[in-house]
């Protein structure tokens, strides 16, 4: 079986061949599994301090300043009552769950999503789009400001450019077929119904209306993640799910294997949630676009069953021979003009 990381072969060499940099060898490497988090309590009471903790405010109680039950309907920028850290978890800082740390040092930087170099503002406001389910937020605003530097105090001390262990989710070997969906329904059952609830709504904090949000968030349904968002991809979700669930999990002793975490994604990203018009637009260089991102167009052929639930290793060869094609072509010297 073939290890699929963060997406798709194609997407990884897509960082490679398009980012502009120093040698690869001359790379500094970063180690974010030993890194202790930094505490907020110990930032002065100024204006960078006040910055980091609104941030920290924002990033875990998302659903409280800017959800859609706040009373101030010109703050309702989310469409869903999650908080960043829903996913992004232990305050953004715990590896291979999505962490924050470093990543004011590995932006600006190219995103195949829109096939162009993006800024971390953006980055921001395209998980407030897909995974928030809402709108961007204002580039000059004070919360813009605060999530930018709560993220810019958790990278304090990291190098610009730096390869980072630990970052984004932990690479998974998905097995070579499709993703069974009633074993999936039975690992749901049995691992994680108990929080997330029978139907996957989630267990709210208080009643809805009252902008406390979810103890556990919902999985699925009106209130969660759109079909835009990366957790809706099952590679990444299985991968997240993998090395971060039950509750509790963490990379060095996963419960799940392989298998029931493939699965239990697939599962999950069948399941009806909210739809984010104009997909059709993302990766619109398309040949970098991730194997498991399961709308159209394509340009493998596969259909978009496959694309969604799998098998996936066929896929992954097909991006790999694409994405090496292209980068020899592009080493290939131009023709001479002809006169």
């Amino acid at each position: 079986m073939l290890a699929l990381t963060w997406g798709s072969y194609a997407h990884a060499q897509t960082r490679a061949a398009e980012t502009p940099g120093p040698a690869d060898a001359a790379q500094a490497k970063f180690n974010l599994l030993d890194r202790t988090a930094p505490s907020i309590e110990s930032l002065p009471d100024d204006q960078y301090g006040k910055l980091v903790r609104y941030g920290h405010e924002l990033a875990t109680r998302t659903y409280a300043h800017l959800g859609p039950e706040v009373k101030n309907d010109k703050m309702r920028y989310t469409g869903n009552n999650l908080a960043c850290t829903s996913c992004h978890q232990e305050n953004a800082t715990k590896p291979f769950a999505i962490p924050w740390v470093g990543v004011t040092s590995t932006f600006p930087q190219y995103r195949a999503r829109e096939d162009a170099i993006s800024t971390v503002e953006e980055r921001i406001n395209g998980c407030m789009e897909r995974s928030m389910n809402g709108k961007v937020l204002p580039l000059d605003s004070t919360e813009m400001k605060a999530f930018t530097t709560y993220i810019h105090f958790l990278s304090r001390g990291i190098p610009v450019g730096a390869k980072l262990e630990g970052s984004g989710t932990k690479a998974s070997k998905a097995p070579n077929r499709r993703a069974d969906l009633v074993a999936g329904e039975a690992v749901f059952k049995a691992q994680c119904q108990v929080c997330h609830g029978e139907n996957g709504e989630g267990k709210r904090v208080g009643v809805k209306g009252d902008a406390q949000g979810y103890v556990f968030p919902p999985l699925w349904g009106p209130d969660t993640f759109n079909d835009g968002a990366g957790m809706n991809r099952i590679l990444t979700a299985m991968r997240f799910i993998k090395h971060n669930m039950p509750q509790g999990t963490n990379h060095t002793a996963p419960v799940l294997s392989d298998d029931e975490a493939f699965d239990v994604a697939g599962y999950i990203v069948s399941k009806p949630r909210p739809v984010k018009a104009s997909l059709e637009r993302d990766f619109p260089a398309r040949w970098n676009k991730p194997i498991d991102a399961a709308f159209p167009p394509y340009v493998d052929g596969a259909s978009a069953e496959q694309h969604k639930y799998g098998p996936f290793p066929p896929l992954a060869d097909m991006a790999r021979q694409t994405a090496e094609k292209r980068t020899s072509d592009q080493a290939q010297p131009a023709a001479p003009a002809s006169r």
